[in-house]
């Protein structure tokens, strides 16, 4: 661990918290939530989901098993900052390549440690996801409070344009191992080691999609061409798919009137399934709303109850 560096997160309500700086030297605004997983901040960090925001995890050691080229969700971290109890002083994994200090460093995103993230999760809990500013350089208080209140808010504004692919391209697989798990769906052949026949093509809209999603579907027999945010339905019929996939993604759903007109022009046409923000491009396209949850569901142990039936399922949110 280097030596001591002084890091400070302020919220726009005047709350300061103040802790040890860890990753690179900046001074960042977002919007500060928290995600109650207990494991996964590598993909946490990675999900284009969280773009514009500064992840608080509520584990209380991150850091202790490191950073790997396999579990990333994109090719860089894509939250602005990151909160944690404590970091990890030693990193214990076979799999690690560079700890979580040096990859944060190594991309430009600052962090702070040593925070009483109980304290900073309950106030989120009350008063709801709050924007804020996160710095590891030499700041006032006043300054921090300041472009805390000064960052644009989460609620009308597009983030996935700054996440979403620049270009349409065929998603390959990364490796064969990627494939090789014992539950591949029943009744797949595969067409090399590890890899199954490719029975359906797919049109995937990249909203800020994780990778992992794209390697599921190849898994399971889908052909996924990938498409940008702004790609219209003329492109999509050029392609013929078998089906339409909308990916999850960042910001206010609201905010995008053209993926709307979009969908709303595809619906009749492909069989269409979505996850997390493409779920709620359906619902626009249906003619429906969305609203601003107070602080949001983030985390792998997010209970849902079926009321028809009385069960309660454990999810995964973000």
């Amino acid at each position: 661990m280097s030596s001591f560096r002084p890091a400070v997160l302020a919220l726009e309500d005047g709350s300061v918290f103040r802790g040890r700086a860890f990753g690179a030297d900046a001074t960042i605004a977002g919007e500060c939530v928290f995600n109650t997983s207990m494991t996964g901040y590598q993909e946490i960090i990675t999900d284009p989901s969280y773009c514009g925001q500064i992840v608080t995890m509520t584990a209380v050691q991150i850091g202790n098993y490191g950073i790997n080229a396999e579990d990333a969700e994109a090719s860089a971290p894509k939250c602005s900052g990151l909160v944690v109890r404590e970091l990890s002083p030693i990193v214990s994994n076979w799999r690690s390549q560079l700890s979580l200090d040096d990859y944060l460093k190594k991309y430009g995103l600052p962090g702070i440690s040593e925070v009483d993230t109980r304290a900073l999760t309950k106030k989120l809990r009350v008063d709801g996801a709050m924007k804020a500013c996160l710095s590891t350089l030499p700041i006032s208080d006043e300054e921090a409070i300041k472009l805390a209140r000064g960052w644009r808010n989460m609620a009308g504004t597009d983030y996935v344009k700054d996440v979403t692919s620049r270009k349409s391209y065929l998603w390959s697989a990364d490796d064969a191992a990627n494939f090789n798990t014992p539950y591949m769906p029943v009744g797949t052949t595969m067409n090399a080691p590890g890899i199954p026949t490719k029975h359906f093509k797919v049109a995937a809209f990249d909203y800020g999609a994780k990778h992992s999603i794209y390697r599921k579907l190849v898994r399971h027999g889908f052909e996924v061409h990938v498409l940008p945010a702004t790609a219209d339905a003329a492109q999509v019929h050029e392609l013929k798919p078998d089906a339409v996939f909308l990916s999850n993604g960042p910001g206010d759903p609201a905010a995008l009137p053209y993926i709307h007109k979009t969908v709303t022009a595809l619906l009749p046409e492909y069989p269409m399934f979505g996850i997390c923000l493409g779920h709620q491009m359906i619902t626009h396209a249906l003619g429906g709303t969305t609203f601003k949850l107070k602080f949001g569901h983030r985390g792998g142990n997010q209970p849902v109850k079926n009321l028809e039936t009385g069960k309660v399922s454990i999810t995964a949110q973000n």
